[in-house]
């Protein structure tokens, strides 16, 4: 299984929320692009990247943040957050980030989506955060009548590079990741799905695995020590 850390950026800083509540924010580190670098010298090959600010305002705050991540790295950076428009998601691949996630345009504007993913194949990711089998948008504020499963059986087909899976109840909270939800999710397409939310500990990564889970990112986990990356390879590769 790909294990993909995390970065989320509000102010300036590296950042986690607890089930996407932004009144709810701890910060771990005030330089992004050295936590980027100390990720990739540990041996991690792709970044996971949200500008928080973005995804609640509807438009990119954290652009010479992630430049620099993506100028002063050599991982392959999936960029996500306050894409809303095609214009937005083309300047990022054009910037050099590997993916853009996308997850309120894919619910709001599905024929824009659908496009992009056609005209850039495998590098948009989709994101489908969930409440209770529902998708959630406008940075988790704004709940859709969308069921996850249909969503996701609809965009599989578009060529997409993968989908983002978020139980947003679980998210932040290292209570463990919704292993049962992602697996079965992962049955219904054959796009790669991406776990996402409640890791926390090396136990949780051994379970997605061992589900059949193909990726997963990480964030709190890593920032609060339960866990080193270094460690988290390894202990994905005995499994």
């Amino acid at each position: 299984m790909e294990l993909i850390p995390a970065i989320d950026l509000l102010d300036g800083k590296v950042v986690r929320l607890h089930q996407g509540k932004y009144d709810e924010v701890t910060v771990y580190h005030h330089d992004p692009v050295a936590m980027a670098k100390r990720f990739e010298a540990e041996g991690a090959e792709r970044l996971h990247v949200v500008d928080l600010e973005g995804a609640r305002s509807g438009k990119p705050a954290h652009v010479p943040v992630i430049e620099g991540i993506l100028r002063e790295t050599g991982l392959k950076v999936q960029v996500g957050g306050g894409i809303r428009d095609e214009r937005v998601a083309a300047q990022w691949l054009g910037a050099g980030a590997a993916r853009v996630v996308l997850g309120t345009m894919v619910v709001k504007a599905p024929d824009v989506a659908r496009a992009l993913c056609a005209d850039h194949p495998g590098a948009i990711v989709v994101a489908l955060d969930a409440r209770d089998g529902k998708v959630a948008v406008e940075g988790w504020r704004e709940q859709s009548s969308q069921d996850v499963i249909e969503l996701a059986k609809e965009v599989d087909g578009w060529g997409i590079g993968a989908i983002l899976f978020t139980n947003i109840q679980r998210d932040g909270t290292r209570q463990g990741p919704d292993v049962e939800a992602t697996a079965r999710l992962q049955s219904r397409v054959d796009t790669t799905v991406i776990a996402s939310g409640g890791i926390g500990a090396l136990d949780d990564l051994r379970a997605l695995a061992a589900a059949g889970v193909r990726s997963a990112v990480c964030g709190r986990a890593l920032y609060s020590g339960a866990f080193t990356l270094s460690e988290a390879f390894a202990a994905l590769k005995e499994s």
